[in-house]
């Protein structure tokens, strides 16, 4: 064997240099990439996409989330998501960037369980017991009557939405008739009941 085939040749070994650092580039990328392209005009935020939002207007979105031409879509967007979930209608926001120029939020609301009177009129709730910014007169809300705040009866139909949403859809009105007794109506049935029912129990 020649001796000359026994050399190491050079070749290989700055072919496997450019390898290295390619991928020591590629890998290194999403840590310093961001810091560069957000102070490129080409990835300024020129349009804003909202998804998941049914009940909250999307100007509100906006409003929360407050950005205007000088923000990038590379910038840090955590800061954007604690904004929009600040709005009392918003349980979650994810804020995603599609290039060159638009932020993509996706909202998941806290959505209404039913409608409860009060002083001001009818206000909706949520399965929290907690009353959300829908105004039933300029927003459809089509959810049973609970006669009365009820942390229990709105965390049970809260679940039967989840669960059974066929049956929740036939609920019209809820309402107390003794310390632990309620009288869900169902249709055209009124049904009996006590008040801490469990969704497997009204299902049977």
């Amino acid at each position: 064997v020649p001796q000359d085939a026994l050399a190491e040749s050079p070749i290989p070994r700055k072919k496997l240099g450019v390898i290295v650092g390619i991928l020591v580039f590629a890998f290194t990328a999403p840590f310093w990439a961001p810091f560069i392209l957000r102070h490129l005009d080409f990835f300024r935020v020129r349009k804003v996409e909202i998804y998941g939002a049914r009940y909250v207007p999307g100007t509100e979105i906006l409003e929360r989330l407050h950005v205007d031409t000088t923000a990038s879509v590379w910038d840090n967007p955590e800061p954007l998501e604690r904004r929009v979930a600040t709005h009392p209608q918003v349980r979650r926001a994810v804020v995603h960037r599609k290039l060159p120029g638009t932020l993509v939020v996706e909202i998941t609301e806290n959505l209404p369980i039913a409608l409860v009177p009060t002083s001001q009129g009818f206000r909706a709730f949520d399965a929290r017991g907690v009353s959300l910014p829908l105004d039933p007169a300029r927003t459809l809300v089509d959810v049973p009557i609970l006669t009365e705040r009820d942390t229990m009866l709105l965390r049970t139909l809260g679940e039967l939405r989840s669960q059974l949403p066929g049956v929740y859809r036939r609920i019209s009105e809820v309402r107390r008739i003794g310390v632990n007794e309620v009288v869900i109506q169902l249709g055209n049935v009124p049904i009996r009941a006590m008040r801490d029912v469990s969704v497997d129990r009204l299902a049977e």
